[in-house]
């Protein structure tokens, strides 16, 4: 995570943004026996000699198994052949990457400057990677988190005090966390939402990142009631299956509101938060230009560090 893949990610929406960019419909493999999902996203970005075909999962269950939650690996096609030529066998980091990546452009726009406390509620990879993100565009002195398992949440407090190289708090209310921080990051696989608009304070931005499904939701419709700034990552994609999905379908929101892609932010088409008091909200789904860019700079360093095997067909 440095500046280099920030600029590679928010080229990509700048991309999608300028209507430079192919991005097809997310495929989405249900296994509910099993509490899991696999997703297949991907996007050409208009001249690249290459694109991704990112395929990443999601299985509640995997924990109790000794095995990680989520998995995934990146596929580099030829856009001028079509034809393999990489296998990114990264195991979902690269999805983590990304994903805490957009997190942290969106608080580059919409955070304010001068902030002290950063609310996480969620204790996994993403709790983990958008605090990294963040730290990257904001200096901030604590972390308070909250999560529904407790030894999850103590190792996130152990992991992140030695990382940082700061305070991380432990609270025990969503309610506290949201009252009591200047960024939040919604980072849970919940379908009960639980964040409430009456919470919401002048000054908060939240960056909300586990609605990625029609089922899923985290805050609650009329939050976005009280947001003077809505972001998104896609607009078309967020109606169908992210937090705007259960906003839309509330009509706290309509489709006709003044709501802003990510993409316009990163490339000055629009404008971010304008003052301090202003109550800002993004809703990231992830986006497969997000894959296809973070893939790309990856296969050039491996490249430029003689990585990688090479698989004579």
């Amino acid at each position: 995570m440095d500046q280099d893949a920030f600029a590679a990610v928010a080229e990509g929406f700048t991309r999608l943004s300028e209507g430079k960019a192919t991005l097809p419909p997310i495929v989405r493999i249900d296994i509910p026996e099993n509490r899991g999902e696999v997703d297949i996203k991907t996007a050409y970005i208009h001249g690249l000699d290459r694109f991704a075909i990112k395929v990443a999962s999601g299985f509640l269950d995997n924990p109790g198994l000794g095995l990680p939650f989520g998995s995934g690996m990146m596929i580099l096609m030829s856009a001028r052949t079509g034809f393999l030529e990489a296998i990114l066998l990264d195991n979902g980091y690269l999805t983590d990457l990304r994903t805490g990546i957009a997190g942290g452009i969106a608080a580059q726009y919409l955070a304010r400057q001068h902030i002290a406390t950063v609310g996480v509620i969620g204790s996994g990879m993403q709790a983990r990677y958008q605090v990294r993100a963040l730290r990257l565009v904001r200096d901030f002195q604590r972390v308070m988190v909250h999560g529904r398992t407790p030894e999850h949440v103590r190792q996130y407090v152990q992991e992140m005090e030695k990382e940082l190289d700061l305070e991380v708090l432990v609270s025990n209310r969503p309610e506290e966390v949201v009252k009591q921080s200047d960024v939040v990051v919604t980072a849970t696989p919940t379908r009960e939402p639980y964040l409430r608009a009456e919470w919401l304070h002048p000054g908060l931005h939240i960056t909300c990142v586990g609605a990625d499904a029609e089922h899923k939701q985290e805050l609650n419709a009329d939050a976005f009631g009280r947001a003077d700034r809505i972001v998104c990552d896609r607009k078309s994609q967020c109606f169908r299956l992210g937090e705007l999905h259960h906003a839309l379908d509330a009509g706290v929101i309509s489709e006709e509101d003044e709501i802003v892609e990510l993409g316009e932010l990163t490339s000055g088409r629009s404008f971010g938060r304008q003052n301090d008091e202003e109550i800002t909200i993004c809703d990231l789904t992830g986006l497969g230009v997000q894959d296809t860019a973070i893939a790309l700079l990856t296969y050039e360093r491996a490249l430029g560090k003689g990585l990688g095997i090479t698989i004579d067909v």
